[in-house]
Parts: structure tokens; C-alpha cells; sequence
């Protein structure tokens, strides 16, 4: 949809669009800006143009990837809004109610995981963008960090809130030990883009 009615929507009383989204959005302006600045750091014939080069490329397909993924996430808890909406005047109503609202709150850690996976591809990218790309785009790679660190924090939460109605342990053991992963190394990348932006301009 157009930039205008998606954030129309956005700030509409309904509850989709919603954080989910919002994410993904921000996923995919980062990878907007990754693919730029890798761009803007291609030198032919020097070192690191081909690194430059797949990363440009990679990004660009992330950035679709997410660009759909607003949507995705949309529909996912449109999902789950439709499950609670069947009937429940029998018993084996009732049963069928509850599974079918048990996998559509773990169908809707789906998208949220793909946002995660890809900011953490994006952070690692801009990491490399910030240490080594073109000086005179650091403050985009800057923002191409801060952006895919806010899809981040947004993928985390909404898998953390859909998990939370989730009754299969084993499926939320196995979430939470991946959020837990992805969160140390966010951590640590977004601590190392950190003191080399930190040391050329305050942030």
C-alpha cells in the first residue's frame, strides 16, 4: 500500500495495522539504507568491492522480504482475531475453538521471527557498513543500525506476546531459547556499532 494510507492506518483505531508491522517497516527502511550505503562503498579494483557489492544485492532482497511482511503480520493476527470469533455452543465446539486459537497465536510468532532473522542480518551488515564503508555515509549506516535494532526490539515483543497465550511448553521453550540467542547477538553487534559511532559523533 502507499506510504500515506499505511500510516492512516496505522494510527487508526483498528487494531491492524499494528506494532507487528510497524516493524517490519522499520526492518525494511534499514535495509533501504544498507543497500544505499553499500552502494556508496563500492570501489571497483579495491578490496572489499565484491563484499560491497553481495551486500547491496542481499539487502535488496531483505528488503522485499520485509516489505511483505507488513502485511503478513496484518493477516496473522486478523487470524487469530477470526479463530476467537468461532462458535462455542458445544463441546466439541468448543475444542475445535481453542486449537484452532492455539495455532494461530503460533502462527502469528511467524512474521515476528522472520523480522527478528532479518535485523539481525541488517545489524550485522551495518556493522561492516560502519567499520569499514564509506566514511561519508556513516550516519546512514548509522540509521540503517538504529532502525534494524528498533525491528528488533518489535519482533521480540510480539513474539513474547503471542507466546504468552501459547499453552504447548515445548513450542515456547524452543521460542524463548531462540529470543534469548537473538538477543545476545543483537546485543553484541549493536555494542560494537555503538563505540565506533559513539567515537566519531555523539549519539
Amino acid at each position: 500500500m502507499e506510504m500515506k494510507k499505511f500510516l492512516e492506518q496505522l494510527s487508526s483505531g483498528r487494531p491492524t495495522p499494528g506494532g507487528g508491522s510497524a516493524s517490519a517497516l522499520a526492518g525494511a527502511t534499514s535495509a533501504s539504507l544498507v543497500a544505499m550505503v553499500a552502494g556508496l562503498s563500492l570501489k571497483k579494483g579495491q578490496a572489499g568491492h565484491r563484499e560491497m557489492e553481495e551486500m547491496k544485492k542481499a539487502a535488496l532482497t531483505v528488503q522485499k522480504r520485509l516489505f511483505r511482511a507488513i502485511d503478513e503480520d496484518s493477516k496473522s493476527f486478523d487470524a487469530v482475531m477470526k479463530a476467537f470469533r468461532l462458535p462455542r455452543n458445544s463441546a466439541r465446539e468448543r475444542l475445535r475453538r481453542s486449537n484452532e486459537i492455539q495455532k494461530a497465536y503460533q502462527r502469528a510468532t511467524l512474521t515476528p521471527q522472520l523480522v527478528c532473522q532479518h535485523s539481525l542480518q541488517l545489524l550485522g551488515y551495518s556493522k561492516t557498513l560502519v567499520l569499514r564503508g564509506n566514511p561519508n555515509a556513516i550516519s546512514d549506516a548509522g540509521v540503517a543500525a538504529f532502525l534494524a535494532d528498533a525491528a528488533m526490539a518489535g519482533g521480540l515483543l510480539n513474539i513474547g506476546i503471542n507466546l504468552a497465550a501459547v499453552t504447548d511448553k515445548i513450542f515456547a521453550k524452543k521460542m524463548n531459547s531462540l529470543m534469548r540467542n537473538w538477543a545476545r547477538k543483537r546485543n553484541r553487534l549493536m555494542k560494537a556499532i555503538l563505540v565506533k559511532l559513539t567515537g566519531a559523533h555523539p549519539v
